[in-house]
């Protein structure tokens, strides 16, 4: 049986000693049951801090993304090495925030340039992350003018081929459906669809891994919905962002896996 994982995206919230206080908040809540697997993902610069607080929790700490090189001239790049050498377990690779789909848009729209990732660089950044040890949680899902157009698998399934082209060993991948409509908007994808395509997602994965890898659902979850999503049989677990915040409303979004 597929354990659980649900892991909170905190995105470019909460500055250094902040993040470390809902930390330490979040690891006396959680204790040391750990029949769900849990991560958090802090921005880069409170990672360090996040994995010193947690170093005896069962709770892992996660990157919210990657670069594809070890080293050289990329200024403003962090890559896999660093943050596993930060204390990190996870890697999130291809958030729909970085492949500039925004479900909310908070930026001007000249912008969504800046926002480049693409099929080819979450390939990239997969192979770096399972060869630097961390857990990869890779990113799918559609906009609302691919849902509206019926396109929805078809995205979805070329995202996960450009992803996977030439991986080998899938034994640690987890996969984060996150319908592009529903991120910081509070929509929510109804549960029997959000099974249906965590379904579909996994059918695309070779067959040989297929039992091994876990589906999240990602998209507005909260202590509201939690259960509810969490119950259908193709969905282990969540990528959870703003509920993930506040520690009191992130455990019972980690109950409601059990």
């Amino acid at each position: 049986m597929r354990k659980k994982i649900v892991v909170g995206n905190w995105k470019m919230n909460l500055l250094s000693a902040e993040a470390a206080t809902r930390a330490a908040e979040l690891a006396k809540l959680v204790g040391f049951e750990d029949s769900v697997e849990v991560g958090i993902c802090p921005a880069f610069l409170s990672l360090a801090g996040v994995s010193l607080v947690l170093r005896e929790s069962v709770i892992g700490v996660g990157s919210q993304d990657v670069f594809w090189k070890s080293s050289g001239a990329f200024t403003g790049f962090v890559s896999a090495e660093m943050v596993r050498d930060a204390g990190c377990r996870y890697a999130v690779i291809g958030h729909s925030e970085r492949r500039g789909r925004f479900g909310k848009l908070e930026v001007e729209e000249s912008t969504l340039p800046f926002f480049g990732e693409t099929d080819e660089t979450v390939n990239l950044k997969l192979k770096a992350t399972l060869a630097a040890g961390l857990v990869p949680i890779v990113c799918v899902g559609e906009s609302l003018a691919e849902r509206e157009a019926g396109q929805t698998d078809a995205v979805i399934a070329a995202q996960i081929a450009g992803a996977l082209d030439g991986v080998e060993d899938l034994s640690t991948l987890v996969i984060a459906y996150e319908p592009v409509w529903a991120i910081g908007t509070g929509k929510v994808c109804d549960s029997t669809e959000a099974n249906r395509v965590c379904g579909f997602i996994r059918s695309q994965v070779p067959e040989a891994y297929r039992d091994h890898v876990r589906v999240q659902y990602g998209g507005s979850v909260n202590p509201g919905n939690a259960a509810e999503l969490f119950s259908q049989p193709e969905i282990d677990g969540g990528l959870v962002g703003g509920a993930s915040l506040k520690p009191e409303d992130f455990i019972q979004v980690i109950n409601a896996a059990k």
